[in-house]
């Protein structure tokens, strides 16, 4: 019993070292402080508005050169069979995610101090962020076609079964565990567009600080757990 106990622990302190070992999984917590702070704050200057501000800054660190993941995904195959949409809107979202980690790496000069030209670093800022918009846009789009490209797959095997239990089924179950993942993205992607325009500012009145401090921290929070890695199968003494 007391060696089942400490295998248990053993794997759990394991799977947490392994989360906190990934740069992303540090960077999406630092991402629910910054945004839980600026929930906070409310754009009030204050205690809470400094730790928003020092951890967005911090953040970009974890995200140097981070644009190559985006850009290789740009050149990659696509799989067989994706509808012509879906690929021409998978190819935008990298190419426009791999834009906005790019100009973010002159953003974080410009606030390090280090790339002079300010009014030049605010612009590239505000270019930087229509860019994740624009990738949160796609990413939406994509998910919407992609689940329903599943919910039609499910449907075939459904008919398929007859009367057998489509939970037991291994395909059904893959498909509707790919398709309940994907209507996360949908909602954390969805979500993020209103991020952007909160950052932006586009509709101040609408998105205040605190509207786009909330959803922010939530998709930080799916973000995480979209990141948690499976937990290995303890044997029975």
């Amino acid at each position: 019993m007391g060696s089942t106990t400490l295998d248990v622990s053993r794997a759990e302190l394991g799977l947490v070292v392994m989360y906190l070992n990934k740069a992303e999984a540090r960077d999406k917590l630092c991402r629910a402080i910054q945004y839980g702070s600026k929930f906070l704050s409310d754009g009030q200057p204050g205690t809470a508005q400094n730790v928003e501000k020092s951890t967005s800054l911090a953040r970009k660190v974890f995200r140097l050169f981070k644009f190559v993941n985006d850009l290789h995904g740009l050149i990659s195959p696509v799989p067989k069979g994706t509808p012509l949409p879906l690929v021409l809107l998978g190819k935008s979202k990298n190419a426009l995610l791999s834009t906005f980690l790019f100009l973010d790496q002159i953003v974080w000069l410009g606030r390090s101090g280090i790339y002079k030209n300010k009014e030049r670093a605010e612009l590239l800022g505000r270019i930087s962020l229509f860019c994740w918009m624009g990738s949160s846009v796609c990413t939406t789009l994509v998910e919407i076609g992609e689940i329903g490209r599943l919910s039609i797959s499910m449907k075939k095997i459904e008919k398929g079964l007859k009367n057998g239990n489509k939970y037991q089924d291994e395909k059904y179950h893959a498909k509707l565990k790919e398709s309940n993942e994907r209507s996360l993205a949908l909602i954390k992607a969805a979500m993020d567009i209103v991020v952007a325009a909160g950052l932006l500012q586009l509709d101040p009145k609408k998105i205040t600080p605190r509207v786009t401090g909330v959803f922010g921290f939530i998709t930080s929070l799916i973000s995480c757990y979209q990141l948690l890695p499976t937990r290995p199968k303890i044997k029975a003494p």
